[in-house]
C-alpha cells in the first residue's frame, strides 16, 4: 500500500517528519488558524531532525505552491466548463474562489513536499 510507513506519500499526506515519520511537522494540527498555518517545529518532536536545515530553505516551497495552484485552477476550470457549463467568467470566479479557499492547505502541502523532495526516509531498525 503507498500509505504505509516508509513512503514519501505517508509523510506528505500525514504531516509526518520525513526522517522518521512519527513526529509532527507543522506546530498546528488541523491548520486552521490562518495565522499559523505554516508554522512548524523547528526539529522533530521523536528524532530531533532539524527541519530548516539551512537559512531559507522554505522559499523553494514556492514552486510546488506555484504548481499545486495551476493544477487546482486547471481541474476547477475543467468541471466548472465541462460538468456544470459555466460561462468563461464565472469559471474565472470559481478558479478564484476555490484557490483563495484552498490557499491554508496549498500552503501546509508545498512545505511538506519540498522538505520531501530532500530528505529520505530513515529506519530506526536498520
Amino acid at each position: 500500500m503507498f500509505l504505509k510507513k516508509g513512503s514519501k506519500l505517508y509523510s506528505i499526506l500525514k504531516f509526518k517528519c520525513p526522517k522518521c515519520h512519527e513526529g509532527d511537522f507543522f506546530t498546528e494540527k488541523g491548520g486552521f488558524k490562518l495565522k499559523d498555518v505554516t508554522k512548524i517545529h523547528d526539529n522533530c518532536p521523536n528524532c530531533n531532525f532539524k527541519y530548516m536545515m539551512e537559512p531559507s530553505f522554505f522559499y523553494g516551497a514556492m514552486y510546488v505552491a506555484y504548481t499545486l495552484s495551476v493544477g487546482i485552477s486547471i481541474l476547477t476550470f475543467l468541471i466548472t466548463n465541462l460538468i456544470f457549463n459555466f460561462e468563461l467568467l464565472e469559471s474565472f470566479l470559481a478558479i478564484i474562489l476555490i484557490l483563495i479557499g484552498s490557499t491554508p492547505f496549498s500552503l501546509r502541502l508545498s512545505r511538506i513536499i519540498w522538505i520531501n523532495i530532500f530528505v529520505p526516509y530513515k529506519d530506526k531498525k536498520k
